[in-house]
């Protein structure tokens, strides 16, 4: 009789963890030097003013110091990182077009078929380059730009506005790895939508690295104008390999007054990645920003949406989950800056730890002098399946304005045999009965992912068990 698994299986990744050989491919040397700066840069035919931006980067990470408050990250060496990989292509604007290995990549992963089935318009990047973009001609015709974010710096109306924008929300100075992106970013997003215009139908962006040892860099932009509203997806995913890969991407918002963005995200790194990814929003009065987050992958994760509240009634709601399973330490959360009168935030996240797995929730709330009658509320629950992982809340509260409303709660838990056997004793299996407990916890996150990536989710979590846990 075969012996009864007495833990949660670990997710099953075979749709993740195919990979191709690098035929063809283009990668400058491992490291981090001025040179290979220049390379990226010269590759890219950018303007003066960024390889200068680059250089300065360079410069400003040699010098911070590595961060030591979180998960270790001392197993990624700079030094074996090779920072740029172009694929075998270049940029096409249908899948057909595409070469076999990267076609096939984004066929199993289903992008072609969502972008049919209800996007408005796609972006897919391969390692450090974007492979395929479109967008609807509907969409265009309302004045909304979506491309890549290096086609728009070649578009002299853009290049003023990215030359604008560009790294202010995350200044290289932020912190190290905001530092290393500024120096070496490639590919990434551009989006503008103009004052007033309601997109319908998501935008998405679908980051894949194929390579081995290497890092991705990729830097999306979006700027929302006043009464505007987009939905923006972001899926990201890598095969395993035995060395350590990087994402230390970018993410910067700008929401006018009265505009709203939905900003969805579901990270699934393979287990050899360090994901140190940085994204901020800022909202002007009476703007909106809601994240919907996952983090499913990585084997070291720092990630910690931030929005600031710069106008009057301006607002942001943060979901998201976060599974840590063996091998795993997801050091996670998010920011608010309250800065401005009657502004509020709500955070609801839910955290999910086995075998082993480390998940931290980590929270930082600033009501400035500004923030009069403003509110933020800070929920965190954590469900451990097993008696050997952890599972950490770690929140801060910096109130320096007295007319405000800020409240913290959170649960740590394991899965009660008390519930087990009510269920039970209604029929189910156990087996069933520890599923059901464990996508109800989930539920709140997964249905306020679009489609696709709920189903996603959802396979992900779909966990199988037999006996019992801890």
């Amino acid at each position: 009789m075969p012996k009864k698994r007495t833990e949660v299986a670990d997710i099953d990744r075979s749709m993740y963890d195919f990979r191709y050989e690098e035929k063809d491919f283009e990668r400058v040397d491992a490291g981090l030097t001025p040179e290979i700066v220049e390379e990226i840069s010269s590759r890219k035919d950018e303007p003066q003013w960024m390889l200068d931006f680059r250089l300065k980067s360079l410069e400003t990470y040699h010098r911070m110091a590595t961060p030591d408050w979180g998960p270790s990250i001392a197993g990624l060496d700079m030094d074996n990182i090779v920072t740029y990989v172009k694929p075998n292509t270049d940029q096409k604007s249908d899948w057909e077009s595409l070469p076999d290995d990267v076609k096939n990549t984004f066929d199993r992963l289903g992008i072609p078929q969502a972008e049919r089935a209800y996007l408005a318009g796609v972006g897919a990047q391969y390692d450090s380059e974007l492979v395929y973009h479109s967008v609807q001609e509907s969409a265009a015709q309302m004045g909304i730009v979506y491309s890549g974010i290096e086609e728009a710096l070649h578009e002299p109306e853009w290049e003023k506005l990215i030359h604008e924008k560009f790294m202010t929300l995350i200044p290289p100075t932020d912190h190290k790895f905001a530092a290393l992106h500024g120096a070496v970013w490639s590919g990434g997003s551009f989006v503008y939508v103009p004052k007033g215009t309601r997109l319908d139908f998501p935008l998405q962006s679908y980051f894949r690295l194929n390579a081995k040892g290497a890092g991705q860099f990729e830097h999306t932009l979006i700027i929302v104008e006043d009464d505007a509203d987009l939905h923006f997806i972001e899926g990201c995913s890598a095969p395993k390999y035995n060395v350590a890969n990087l994402h230390a991407g970018a993410v910067e918002l700008f929401i006018g007054k009265g505009a709203h963005l939905r900003y969805s995200t579901i990270e699934n790194w393979s287990k050899n990645m360090y994901n140190l990814n940085t994204k901020r929003a800022r909202c002007d009065e009476g703007g909106s920003v809601e994240w919907i987050s996952g983090s499913f992958g990585s084997h070291v994760g720092y990630l910690y949406p931030m929005s600031i509240l710069a106008g009057r009634k301006s607002r942001c709601t943060f979901t998201g989950i976060t599974f840590a399973g063996q091998g795993q330490n997801l050091d996670t959360g998010c920011k608010v800056v309250l800065a401005a009168p009657e502004t509020s935030a709500a955070i609801e996240t839910k955290s999910i730890s086995k075998g082993g797995g480390v998940s931290t929730f980590r929270s930082s709330v600033v009501a400035t002098p500004n923030a009069t009658d403003s509110a933020a509320s800070v929920s965190c629950q954590s469900l451990m399946l097993d008696d050997v992982s952890r599972s950490d809340t770690i929140p801060a509260m910096d109130v320096r304005c007295k007319k405000v409303d800020i409240g913290h709660e959170a649960t740590i838990g394991r899965i009660g045999d008390d519930t087990i056997f009510y269920l039970m004793s209604r029929g189910i299996s156990e087996e069933e009965a520890r599923t059901m407990i464990v996508n109800g916890f989930a539920d709140p996150v997964s249905k306020e992912l679009p489609l696709e990536y709920a189903v996603e989710m959802n396979n992900l979590i779909k966990l199988e068990m037999e006996g019992a846990i801890g």
